[in-house]
């Protein structure tokens, strides 16, 4: 065997731009609380560290679910992550430890932008497939002979994909 290197897989969150500006997040934290007092290290430092790990994490573990309805609850608290870490950088630079840049604030607004697009665009889906879902019998004795016209999956409907532009 040589040292040939098979090309990774990629999961179906590293896809996703949202996942990859929240991983570019979590490095930019890092470095700056870096420079926050060392008397920090177990409170206001491992707060804001866990907050900026919380939201790809989240994004990851959204996109593993295999419902919707698990897809948007841990994209919700991706983006509950994301506030706490707005809210945390705030308490930073009232204390003085660290300035919020403009390019900071603006990558973590343009963040919680693209995860509340993602958000918006299931829910849209979700809203498509229960009016589709509204339009058949809820029972099994309700339901047409075999060999009926009647199918249960609307083909023009899309299916949620992960290639969401966000």
């Amino acid at each position: 065997m040589g040292n040939r290197e098979s090309p990774k897989r990629q999961r179906s969150h590293e896809r996703l731009d949202v996942w990859r500006n929240s991983m570019d997040l979590v490095e930019v934290i890092y470095k700056l609380s870096t420079r926050f007092p060392s008397d920090e290290r177990y409170g206001l430092t491992s707060q804001i560290r866990r907050s900026a790990v919380s939201v790809p994490s989240n994004i990851a573990e959204s996109a593993a679910r295999r419902s919707t309805p698990e897809y948007l609850r841990f994209l919700s608290i991706a983006r509950g992550s994301l506030s706490e870490l707005d809210t945390q950088l705030q308490i930073a630079e009232r204390l003085g430890f660290a300035k919020r840049t403009p390019l900071l604030a603006d990558t973590i607004d343009g963040l919680f932008a693209k995860i509340t697009a993602l958000i918006n665009s299931l829910e849209r889906r979700g809203e498509k497939l229960m009016t589709v879902l509204a339009r058949f019998p809820a029972s099994k004795s309700e339901f047409p002979h075999p060999g009926s016209p009647i199918t249960i999956l609307d083909s023009r409907l899309p299916i949620p994909s992960l290639q969401t532009p966000c």
